[in-house]
């Protein structure tokens, strides 16, 4: 299969509104930043920001596994029937 099909599914995935609930993204956002806010400067920072990286990661490619590459449902991902 062509990279650019692959890449194009991935960043649809990546940009579904449907991909996390609302309230989810917020929280995320609102920890992140704070994250930042309380640990700017130090070393412990990045050890967190690579770990969260590492476990984002490895998540995403898990969902990817299992959903077949996006295209049948797993867990908090529900595969719409295009018609």
């Amino acid at each position: 299969m062509p990279l650019h099909p692959i890449i194009k599914r991935e960043l649809e995935v990546a940009f579904s509104k449907d991909a996390q609930p609302v309230w989810f993204r917020i929280v995320k956002y609102i920890l992140l930043g704070g994250l930042f806010y309380f640990l700017w400067g130090t070393q412990l920072l990045w050890i967190i920001l690579l770990g969260l990286f590492v476990v984002g990661t490895s998540l995403h490619f898990w969902f990817r596994y299992k959903t077949h590459g996006w295209t049948k449902s797993y867990g908090m991902w529900k595969q719409k029937n295009k018609s």
